[in-house]
């Protein structure tokens, strides 16, 4: 008699992969660092098997420990970034962005964090005058974009502390933010207020105004930019002219992206 087939699925299946994914997604905002009992608590497994998927994913550097805390490491985020990227945002978002390119007469993008960088996802542009062109899958370093700030503030502060780790605050221009500090403060004034604009950080030239894309849960899972040359407008004039248009287009995006199955994984990671 043939086995069900629900039963040869079941044999098919890799527990430990479930098993693995199970521990990465007992961390949330409230619960960033955890014990190995907290975390066999939350998953209900034993202890040991716990422990063995911990140690395999610090192998991997997905986790890092503090004492007896264990921490997600910022390498999680790829697998947030991998699924933005593979379910072909561009599409979804294509009609908001092509009408705030129309209405800013410059470029609009979305972008995503991966590690220490933004990774463009979606774009559309009305004029290309920019020096440095940026197109879906161009990477960026964080500390120097609009999106990056933007996304680093919406890290809890043990992931935006792992990000200072691991970052190489490297100067694009002489205007660039290199100081942790002073980038802290940006941050957190983003955070704050909503939005983040640099000038002449990333290349001379670039001017741009980033705000945070959110998932149903309020989570930031992207951030939506207008990026413009900044001898034709100045960031002050980019503040005052586009944020509270931004703010409408991350809207529409962000109620959009809502209904996309799955989306909260990349918030998680």
């Amino acid at each position: 008699m043939p086995k069900p087939k629900t039963v040869q699925r079941r044999r098919e299946a890799m527990g430990g992969l479930a098993k693995g994914l199970g521990v990465i997604r007992a961390f949330t905002r409230e619960r960033a660092a955890l014990t190995l009992s907290d975390i066999a608590g939350i998953t209900e497994m034993p202890a040991a098997t716990a422990r063995r998927c911990l140690l395999t994913l610090e192998e991997l550097g997905y986790v890092t420990r503090s004492g007896r805390q264990f921490l997600l490491r910022p390498k999680v985020l790829e697998l947030g970034a991998a699924y933005l990227e593979s379910m072909n945002i561009e599409v979804l978002t294509k009609t908001h962005l092509e009408e705030l390119a129309r209405n800013t007469g410059d470029s609009a993008a979305l972008c995503v964090l991966d590690g220490t960088e933004t990774v463009y996802v979606a774009r559309a542009s009305i004029r290309t005058l920019l020096r440095l062109e940026a197109h879906v899958g161009s990477r960026f370093p964080a500390h120097a974009t609009s999106t990056g700030r933007a996304l680093l503030a919406g890290l809890s502060a043990e992931r935006l502390q792992r990000y200072f780790e691991t970052a190489q605050l490297e100067a694009l221009t002489d205007r660039t933010v290199t100081d942790p500090v002073k980038l802290r403060q940006l941050i957190e004034d983003c955070r704050r207020t909503g939005y983040s604009a640099v000038e002449d950080e990333l290349a001379y030239g670039v001017v741009a105004l980033a705000v945070p894309v959110f998932d149903q849960y309020g989570r930031v899972v992207a951030a939506l930019n207008s990026s413009g040359h900044s001898r034709r407008v100045a960031k002050s004039k980019l503040i005052r002219e586009r944020f509270s248009m931004l703010q409408e287009v991350s809207r529409r995006i962000s109620a959009d992206l809502a209904s996309v199955p799955g989306l909260s994984l990349s918030a998680t990671a």
